[in-house]
């Protein structure tokens, strides 16, 4: 078991972040760039690998399956493959679950999901429920991530594609969007664009670059979701039906290249970010802590950093961030995805071709 001591790396923010000991345990080791990981009523979890694998583990960490499900066109290259793995909201009488991943060719490819049956053995009745459209070109910027609602429809998020960034802007696709679904695929009445010429019926807001974190607080009633900006300019933003938030027309962020993508880091009509990062510590999982274990880590959210190669850990105050500390850095790994247990404990992943499942408990 590893041990460490959560240290406090915010020099010069408000002085009431805490240092909260903990300990680290490697619960699997050996997974090819895990991505995404959730909870099964029993204890077990299951765990995507973005090369095509799904797992099921005991909260030990043990293995009980681990199986490359037949996904309708799955492609894997660069950062396509498989993604997201969640439970649907009735999953204790229908035995389902939801997974997205990259679906296509090199040349024709985007965003899919697909409902299944969990069994003892894998997966079975597999049915693809979503492709976003339009199809496109390379392997980069996906989205993939998934939460619920409170009325059971689901929230996906979609990248812009990379070479595609001005279709964020356009209503008539998906490219840069988050889209709002039932679980069967269907689309939701409500949805904000549903009856509006031009627009695809699935929006439910814009503006977005590539997403790979979300929640929703039910107990505030509030979705949150996170973005890769380019260089610097990575956003926290607060969801709302219908938004712009306002990528490539305003960001924080500059080219790779070193130009300029827009004069405007704010723009009317459009939503500002409620928290960023410049330089890019690239975003990937996040989670909302209601656990019982870390008392100073309640209502906290934790956000997964790939290049920054730790955990940040944001404060909230009237869904405003206040503070943040840095986590779990001494790891010296990407992080893909951070969870909540029902346990408790923080659950992390680390990405690569040797990734681990980390999980994070109080120290003794």
């Amino acid at each position: 078991m590893l041990r460490f001591s959560a240290l406090l790396l915010c020099w010069g923010l408000l002085p009431t972040v805490l240092a909260q000991p903990y300990q680290l345990q490697v619960l699997a080791d050996k997974l090819h760039y895990p991505w995404a990981l959730t909870f099964l009523p029993d204890g077990d979890m299951l765990l995507t690998e973005r090369s095509g694998t799904l797992k099921r583990l005991s909260p030990e960490g043990d293995e009980r399956f681990s199986i490359e499900p037949d996904l309708p066109d799955l492609l894997k290259a660069s950062q396509a493959g498989l993604q997201e793995v969640t439970l649907t909201p009735d999953f204790a009488t229908s035995q389902r679950i939801i997974l997205s991943y990259a679906c296509g060719t090199l040349q024709a490819n985007n965003t899919c999901l697909v409902s299944a049956e969990l069994t003892d053995a894998g997966l079975s009745d597999i049915k693809k429920i979503f492709q976003a459209q339009p199809l496109k070109a390379g392997a980069a910027h996906f989205g993939g991530r998934i939460t619920w609602l409170a009325d059971h429809s689901l929230v996906l998020t979609l990248g812009d594609g990379f070479d595609y960034r001005e279709q964020a802007q356009n209503p008539a696709n998906h490219l840069g969007k988050l889209v709002r679904l039932h679980a069967d695929g269907s689309v939701p009445a409500d949805n904000p664009y549903v009856a509006k010429e031009g627009y695809a019926p699935e929006l439910y807001s814009l503006g977005h670059r590539n997403v790979q974190g979300i929640f929703y607080d039910a107990a505030s009633q509030t979705l949150y979701s996170h973005e890769h900006g380019p260089r610097g300019g990575d956003e926290l933003n607060i969801i709302r039906a219908g938004a712009n938030y306002g990528w490539p027309v305003a960001t924080e962020g500059i080219d790779y290249t070193g130009a300029r993508i827009s004069p405007f880091s704010h723009y009317d009509g459009m939503q500002p970010p409620v928290w960023g990062w410049s330089p890019s510590i690239a975003p990937a999982g996040m989670t909302l802590y209601r656990g019982s274990l870390f008392r100073a880590w309640q209502g906290n959210i934790f956000v997964a950093a790939l290049a920054g190669k730790s955990v940040r850990r944001l404060v909230l105050e009237n869904q405003q961030v206040v503070q943040e500390q840095t986590l779990f850095s001494e790891l010296q790994q990407r992080i893909r995805d951070v969870r909540t247990g029902p346990d408790g404990a923080l659950y992390l992943l680390t990405d690569s071709q040797d990734g681990q499942l980390i999980k994070v408990l109080p120290a003794d």
